[in-house]
């Protein structure tokens, strides 16, 4: 809210455009482009056929210049977090299909928790903790499978923009819940809340069975 001559003038914040779902080209030249530095996103072999350029996910081919989604890929999660002393990892359900979490964001704790992060042992699940500048993020957003927000608010009155973001994208996602969120996201009807990590990891498991229904 603001206030200009005596008068209250409400401000809305807007979709912002760039956020939006990415063609499979840019989504195969960004990871292509992750590959580079992160192997979650490098392919598990080499290509039979030579004239084909694979990901993990996707793959192009010269011949047709198409690119198409990998038959059981692993589903690509994203998330950002502020690497605080706060943060709790919960990743350690063992009946997850195949899954590559990207965590973005930047903090004081960021290395503590990738080395944190590198010393467990998933079966089935690969942590990613790129560095993504300016507008590196509305193209992975646009690109992956699901977002898990943990975004809260002290006062209890400010509501994550990062949903928004996810809207534009149309991105499943799964909030956490807290006082103001029903604003924005509706349990069950736009997108998932949960209120604790059981929850959630009851809710990566349902999204989990979905898409291996439907990759």
């Amino acid at each position: 809210m603001g206030a200009t001559a005596g008068w209250a003038v409400t401000v809305y914040d807007e979709l912002a455009s760039f956020f939006k779902e990415a063609p499979l080209d840019l989504q195969h030249r960004l990871f292509m482009k992750l590959g580079s530095t992160h192997s979650p996103f490098r392919a598990r072999s080499e290509p039979e056929d030579p004239d084909t350029e694979p990901s993990a996910f996707m793959e192009w081919d010269a011949g047709s210049r198409l690119v198409t989604r990998l038959h059981e890929r692993p589903a690509l999660l994203v998330s950002s977090t502020s690497w605080t002393e706060f943060e709790q990892l919960t990743l350690d359900r063992q009946n997850l299909p195949s899954l590559v979490c990207v965590i973005t964001g930047k903090g004081p704790l960021r290395e503590y928790y990738s080395r944190l992060i590198h010393q467990k042992h998933f079966q089935h699940i690969q942590v990613c903790i790129p560095w993504l500048e300016g507008r590196g993020l509305p193209p992975l957003l646009g690109s992956v499978d699901l977002d898990v927000c943990l975004d809260t608010s002290s006062s209890g009155l400010d509501l994550p923009m990062k949903v928004v973001d996810m809207f534009r994208c149309c991105l499943p996602a799964c909030a956490v819940n807290f006082k103001c969120l029903h604003e924005l996201v509706k349990h069950e009807e736009n997108r998932l809340v949960f209120e604790d990590s059981e929850e959630l990891a009851a809710q990566l498991q349902y999204f989990a069975d979905a898409f291996l229904k439907l990759s």
